[in-house]
């Protein structure tokens, strides 16, 4: 079998060779390699070449060595992109927090002692409730007292 290397446009190197396919094989070629955005079925049969290489090798527990690396980049880069908006978030809460607590501190006396009764029940519900704060609950708590 005479192989024939051929340049490409890239400037990558390629073999020419004679391929014997089934005929349902390359009919499947014919229907699907232009909706795989692929500009000629070399190009369709190069990337399922490699992807079932990849499958191999994924087989084997050979390829871990080669995906563990972007599954590391892609998971930090998802964390990290959380971290971010919850950062934002909270940021964004605490200053509304803040500006509700002025609020209401400048619009009622309350006593040293009542504040400190009210911080511990407060953190008492919140461990109690996991921090889901139900407004009408809290409501009709203070209405009962």
């Amino acid at each position: 079998m005479a192989k024939k290397i051929t340049k490409e446009n890239d400037g990558m190197s390629k073999i020419k060779f004679a391929l014997h396919i089934f005929p349902d094989s390359m009919e499947q070629v014919n229907l699907l390699y232009e909706h795989d955005n692929c500009g000629s079925k070399s190009e369709f049969i190069e990337k399922a070449v490699r992807f079932y290489c990849g499958y191999l090798l994924n087989k084997e527990n050979v390829s871990t060595e080669f995906i563990a690396p972007q599954i590391k980049a892609i998971t930090e880069g998802i964390v990290r992109g959380s971290e971010q908006n919850l950062s934002r978030a909270l940021f964004k809460m605490a200053v509304e927090l803040g500006a509700l607590t002025h609020i209401l501190a400048a619009m009622n006396d309350v006593e040293d002692s009542t504040l400190y009764k009210l911080r511990q029940m407060c953190t008492d519900e919140v461990k109690r409730i996991n921090g889901i704060i139900n407004f009408e609950k809290a409501v009709r708590y203070q209405r009962s007292e």
